[in-house]
C-alpha cells in the first residue's frame, strides 16, 4: 500500500512538472488569439488602390497579415507604422500584409492617412465593410486576422499591437 501511494505521488509530481512542455507556444500578449481548430476563410474579396478586386486566394502559398483599420480609429493609427515596419524586415518579406480599411471611406483619405504616417511599404485596400465583418466575424478595429499558406486562419489579434515586438515576430517567425 505504501508503494503505490509513492507510486501516485511520482506520477502526480511528473505530470505537474510535464506539463508546460504540452502547451501551444505563444507570445506574451494578451489579445493574440490562436485557435484551436483553424478556419477556412471561403470568400473574401476587396478592392486595391486602383480600384482592382483582389480575392484573398489569389494569396495562397504565402503568410497573410490582414489587418482591418479606418482612418477615424485611434488605436488604427498608433498600429500602422508599426505593421509598415514589419513588412520592411527582411525575415518577412515573403509575408503578404493587406490592411483593409472598412470605414467605406474615399479612397483619398486612404491614401492621405497613409501619407500622413509615412506608409510606404503597405498598398491600400478597401472593402464593403458589411460583407467583410460579417465574412471575418469582426467585432471591431483594430482586428488582425493571420492566415496561413493553405488559407486558414490560425491566429488573430483584437485591439492593438506593436507588429515590432520581440516576442509576437519570434512565435510569427516559427510560421514562416
Amino acid at each position: 500500500m505504501k508503494y503505490k501511494k509513492l507510486n501516485y505521488l511520482v506520477f502526480f509530481i511528473y505530470l505537474i512538472s510535464s506539463s508546460g512542455s504540452y502547451s501551444i507556444e505563444r507570445p506574451d500578449i494578451k489579445n493574440l488569439i490562436i485557435h484551436n481548430e483553424k478556419k477556412k476563410i471561403e470568400k473574401a474579396e476587396f478592392f486595391n488602390s486602383k480600384n482592382k478586386k483582389v480575392n484573398l486566394n489569389d494569396y495562397k502559398s504565402n503568410i497573410v497579415i490582414i489587418n482591418f483599420w479606418a482612418t477615424w480609429c485611434a488605436p488604427c493609427k498608433e498600429e500602422m507604422p508599426h505593421l509598415n515596419q514589419l513588412k520592411s524586415k527582411s525575415k518577412f518579406k515573403d509575408i503578404e500584409i493587406i490592411p483593409i480599411n472598412i470605414a467605406d471611406e474615399e479612397l483619398k483619405k486612404s491614401k492621405e492617412f497613409f501619407e500622413k504616417l509615412n506608409i510606404n511599404n503597405l498598398e491600400i485596400f478597401y472593402g464593403s465593410s458589411l460583407e467583410l465583418a460579417k465574412e471575418f466575424k469582426l467585432r471591431g478595429i483594430p482586428t488582425t486576422i493571420i492566415i496561413d499558406k493553405e488559407g486558414y486562419e490560425f491566429a488573430r489579434i483584437i485591439g492593438f499591437i506593436d507588429f515590432e515586438n520581440k516576442s509576437f515576430l519570434d512565435w510569427l517567425s516559427k510560421h514562416l
